[in-house]
């Protein structure tokens, strides 16, 4: 894991949390390993050619994974079956809820075939 995702889980108070997180960010990589890890916008994030798939960030009751608000409408009913409280752009996971890995792959394996074509870090 790059140096920066550590310097980031460090500064979570929780252990729990902090290896938690730590544990979603290794599955990323080691699902998908063809991602590449990035650090911006103050969260841990994986890109594919320099364009954005899927960032992860923290609060006091729920960890947060982003992958641009298309993906969210696009798999809204998933989030809400995982019992996941959606926002725009992102959708939250508390911290006593399970995480839904299939769901997470789902997601991110969208996101790596709709974005193939894409030259931009965002979606236009």
């Amino acid at each position: 894991m790059i140096a920066e995702f550590e310097e980031y889980l460090a500064k979570i108070d929780d252990p729990g949390h902090q290896e938690r997180l730590r544990t979603v960010l290794n599955w990323v990589q080691e699902t998908f390993p063809n991602l590449e890890q990035r650090f911006a916008w103050n969260q841990p994030m994986f890109t594919d050619h320099g364009t954005f798939i899927i960032g992860f960030s923290v609060a006091k009751a729920h960890m947060a994974f982003a992958p641009e608000g298309p993906v969210m409408e696009k798999f809204a009913d998933k989030i809400a079956a995982a019992n996941y409280n959606p926002g725009k752009k992102f959708g939250r996971i508390k911290w006593t809820q399970d995480v839904d890995y299939e769901l997470l792959k789902q997601i991110i394996a969208f996101n790596i075939a709709d974005k193939a074509d894409v030259t931009t870090f965002w979606r236009k």
